[in-house]
């Protein structure tokens, strides 16, 4: 892939912690052994089970609020920041769409049955504002979506808090199985989410990211095997960089950001 030249005005993060799930793949050990040419773990759960909740709350939450509170505490972990401290971006492209095809049919047939649980999981912010209850969070929390674009969009939102002055940031990404008549005008397969704590100072051992906006490149570069394993779900343009991280080796790649427009993004392996 013809990258452009990186520009003085790139932004810059330590990549401090990684949190990963996708069926089969159940955390970022198992996610970085598979892209290497490993195989999935058989006896792997087939829902995240996020700790931070309470059993009931836990058994209640949707499969996309469990993911990316899973990736997120995951990340946090790995990073050794409290989750509390630590400003929060969740970027989804859809949200949960099994919620939104329940609300809509329900809507249209029985309005009064509508479940007061499920309601309050159909917004788009419902995984950041577990989130900040569970870990009893008082900072920041944005919640977006760009469709293709929404984890580069959310990259994007997390540097600009680093140049703001936030030492540490999270960043989560995930999107889960479409449904109904949505299904076939925003299709998504599988559950998938992903995370980062990006800091704003090196850290050793830490890989660098420098990212900017350019041009899309001439042509796509081959897909990782974690791109590969999940190219069906919403959220897979985010699987690039986990591919790359993966690796551990110098890499040069192009997210999609919207409007003919790519992130690119450098990453540098101490």
């Amino acid at each position: 892939m013809s990258a452009p030249p990186r520009p003085a005005t790139a932004l810059a993060a330590a990549i401090e912690g990684v949190g990963y799930w996708s069926r089969g793949l159940p955390d970022w050990n198992a996610a970085r052994a598979y892209a290497l040419g490993g195989e999935t773990a058989p006896d792997a759960p087939a829902r995240p089970a996020p700790q931070l909740l309470p059993a009931n709350e836990r058994r209640r939450a949707p499969e996309t609020v469990a993911v990316a509170l899973d990736v997120a505490a995951a990340a946090c972990a790995a990073a050794g920041r409290d989750p509390a401290a630590l400003s929060s971006v969740f970027a989804s492209s859809h949200g949960d769409m099994a919620i939104t095809d329940y609300m809509c049919a329900t809507l249209a047939s029985d309005p009064r049955a509508i479940s007061p649980t499920r309601f309050h999981n159909s917004v788009h912010n419902a995984a950041a504002g577990y989130w900040t209850i569970g870990v009893g969070a008082m900072r920041p929390a944005t919640a977006l979506s760009a469709l293709e674009a929404s984890f580069a969009q959310g990259l994007i939102e997390a540097l600009a808090q680093l140049t703001a002055g936030e030492a540490a940031v999270l960043l989560a990404g995930y999107d889960g199985a479409g449904h109904g008549p949505l299904a076939a005008v925003a299709p998504s397969a599988g559950l998938l989410g992903a995370a980062l704590v990006l800091g704003r100072a090196p850290r050793a051992g830490a890989p660098r990211l420098h990212a900017w906006l350019g041009d899309p490149p001439a042509a796509a570069a081959a897909p990782g095997r974690l791109l590969q394993r999940d190219a069906g779900n919403a959220s897979a343009p985010m699987l690039a960089l986990f591919d790359a991280l993966a690796v551990a080796a110098v890499h040069r790649i192009a997210l999609p950001a919207g409007n003919g427009r790519s992130l690119w993004l450098e990453l540098d392996h101490d």
